[in-house]
């Protein structure tokens, strides 16, 4: 049994700062996105990213089960997505985007994008390791959007 708490476990976690994403895909009742700083590369070759969505999230069953997602790191710019994002719901109201490989939806402005397959989904507690093949990507020469000990972020003012 550990000897500390979730919360200070969150507290240390948070002491490493991460890039933040919003991962989408396209599901029968429409597109869906979330935001998630659970993201990291796997492997050149083949191209592998992994991210890990909770299973405690209402959105868990449908990225579990999508054949094709979008990981969109943020632009500092992007902030206001990062927090729209995460709030309960599909999210996509009011929101542009266009269509990528297996209609996933994407969106403009980020530091990078990678449109992924599903390639394995591995246990990972209270998330699952979601490891997708990319398939197609993108990239800006703008500044990321960083999350560290609780709030975004630029690397200028961190």
């Amino acid at each position: 049994m550990p000897d500390f708490s979730e919360r200070e476990l969150r507290d240390a976690l948070g002491c490493f700062a991460t890039g933040v994403t919003v991962v989408t895909t396209m599901t029968p009742r429409g597109p869906l996105g979330i935001t998630a700083n659970s993201f990291a590369s796997v492997s050149l070759d083949p191209p592998l990213v992994l991210w890990s969505p909770a299973r405690k999230s209402r959105r868990f069953p449908a990225f579990e089960a999508a054949p094709h997602f979008a990981i969109h790191v943020l632009s500092v710019e992007q902030k206001v997505l990062a927090e729209h994002f995460a709030l309960p719901g599909d999210g996509f109201a009011g929101v542009d985007f266009t269509s990528g490989i297996g209609g996933t939806p994407l969106l403009a402005g980020c530091a990078a994008r990678f449109e992924c397959r599903h390639a394995a989904g591995h246990d990972g507690g209270d998330h699952l390791i979601v490891v997708g093949e990319v398939l197609r990507l993108e990239q800006a020469d703008v500044e990321p959007l960083i999350f560290h000990r609780g709030r975004y972020c630029g690397l200028g003012n961190g």
